[in-house]
């Protein structure tokens, strides 16, 4: 077991980096690197699962370290790059609404935000300085998942987005209420849908029926692989 000291200052470093893949998102427009962005914020936060298991001996968060590992770390990212290969897009140099720069200004005041309405009234809830911290980091990252889909106009960046949200809602629910592992397994499946759903409307988007067919195709030829 780790001592609560200890652990609360190894979370207190995730959390920075936490906070510092989201940024990442926001002003990165590469695809290949907006992947390996996500899979390092997911792998942050199954660390921060682990560090509480470790802590508190909690069997839930294992299992869900375990789960955002497989899915979020390996599984996730590499459908992504997948459909990025077949739609042979390298980067997302669209904006629209924010510029890359004023998006980062403004989710670092969406988190001041958080930050400042959450200290009025979350310690009535709970002393515990963690308990507060990753509310605040678990809101703002849905935050910041909603700045991606809005400023964002590729398809696959705003599918990012959706996944830093969930990222969010997972962070929150460590500290918060301990998500049971059958909603984390229903919503990492929605996810998934979500993923091939949107790619499939991508690829239709600017297509003819006919190009719309052959896209489609060479999409799921890899899945035969």
């Amino acid at each position: 077991m780790i001592p609560i000291t200890i652990s609360d200052d190894i979370i207190k470093i995730l959390f920075v980096f936490v906070v510092g893949t989201a940024a990442l998102l926001i002003f990165r427009r590469t695809l290949t690197s907006l992947f390996s962005v996500y899979a390092a914020q997911s792998f942050l936060i199954a660390l921060i699962a682990l560090v509480l298991f470790a802590t508190h001996g909690s069997t839930v968060l294992l299992l869900l370290a375990l789960l955002t590992v497989a899915s979020k770390v390996i599984l996730i990212p590499h459908v992504l790059r997948r459909v990025q290969k077949t739609m042979k897009l390298k980067r997302d140099l669209e904006f629209r609404y924010l510029t890359p720069i004023s998006s980062l200004a403004v989710s670092t005041g969406m988190i001041f935000l958080v930050y400042n309405i959450f200290s009025r009234f979350i310690f009535d809830l709970s002393e515990d300085r963690m308990f507060f911290f990753g509310a605040v980091i678990g809101i703002s990252l849905c935050l910041i998942g909603m700045l991606v889909i809005s400023t964002r106009k590729t398809m696959i960046t705003k599918i990012l987005g959706y996944l830093t949200m969930e990222n969010g809602v997972l962070l929150f629910s460590i500290f918060i209420a301990e998500l049971p592992l059958i909603m984390e397994l229903l919503i990492i499946l929605d996810l998934v849908m979500l993923i091939v759903l949107a790619t499939v409307l991508a690829f239709g988007v600017d297509s003819t029926i006919e190009e719309f067919h052959h896209r489609l195709y060479s999409f799921t030829l890899w899945f035969k692989e």
